[in-house]
């Protein structure tokens, strides 16, 4: 097996990430703010964000003075990282659920929606709840130099079901939307592709529960700081990728809304308010 990533490369990996996630979360929310275009996925963008930026802190913590700190404050990094970790994943999902929902017509498209919107929440709860269980039925390890908690394959297993299931209902929920919509085949590939971007969340996120189901250590910390600032990157796509094309737009044809019925669509992209 390859030798995982030192100490210092997991401190630079902590730090620019968030960085840079949290910079295309800012952006996103000047476009939508700029355009006073804010709604409820806006509010769950900035929120992973704030736990992406608590993950990163805590992790350099965690990472750099945890020789310093008394035992109890260790072990209470490492339940905060991982409340963290759940936070920016499951809040980013949510960001690009209710963009979904913004689009959706009134009435059932909605409710479906919203319905798993909650069972998001739940999940994420009993992820948590999970990870808590786990490491309290077996607590030698907070008596490491570094705690970390063997989470084992019942937490591998976990993660990877839910997050295979979470991103395959964000990649499908939007064809509630556009099988309604007036929208040329480029529009559909458009929203398509946009919102299949989650697929690269899965990715990722299925190394991360590798790592912890094989290896432990560094390793499933930077892929877990990978998968963190990848999901909230992610949710904001749709919203970034709009504001460019719509700046690359020459054509007033090109540019101009297209009304599916319910919302207004640019470029394929739903960027009115519900």
């Amino acid at each position: 097996m390859s030798p995982g990533p030192t100490l210092a490369q997991t401190q630079v990996v902590n730090y620019i990430l968030p960085i840079v996630a949290s910079f295309v979360t800012s952006f996103r929310l000047y476009c939508r703010a700029r355009r006073s275009l804010l709604w409820i996925d806006d509010a769950w963008a900035a929120c992973a964000m704030l736990f992406n930026i608590g993950l990163m802190i805590c992790s350099a913590l965690y990472l750099r003075g945890y020789v310093f700190h008394p035992q109890w404050e260790k072990v209470a990094l490492y339940y905060t990282l991982s409340q963290c970790f759940y936070g920016v994943v499951w809040c980013s999902r949510l960001s690009i659920l209710f963009t979904v929902v913004r689009l959706a017509y009134w009435g059932t498209q909605r409710r479906i929606l919203i319905c798993i919107a909650i069972i998001f929440g739940v999940v994420w709860g009993i992820l948590f709840a999970q990870v808590w269980w786990t490491c309290e039925s077996n607590p030698s390890w907070k008596q490491l130099p570094r705690p970390q908690c063997p989470l084992g394959r019942d937490v591998a297993i976990a993660q990877i079901v839910t997050d295979v299931l979470g991103d395959i209902v964000l990649i499908l929920a939007p064809f509630l939307i556009i099988y309604r919509a007036t929208l040329t085949t480029a529009q559909r590939v458009r929203v398509i592709c946009l919102f299949s971007t989650s697929a690269i969340t899965t990715v990722v996120s299925l190394t991360h529960a590798y790592f912890v189901f094989t290896v432990g250590e560094l390793k499933e910390a930077v892929s877990a700081m990978f998968e963190a600032s990848i999901s909230l990157i992610v949710a904001n796509l749709s919203v970034v990728v709009t504001f460019f094309l719509r700046m690359l737009a020459d054509d007033e044809t090109i540019s101009r809304p297209i009304d599916s019925g319910s919302t207004t669509i640019e470029f394929g992209i739903v960027v009115e308010e519900p």
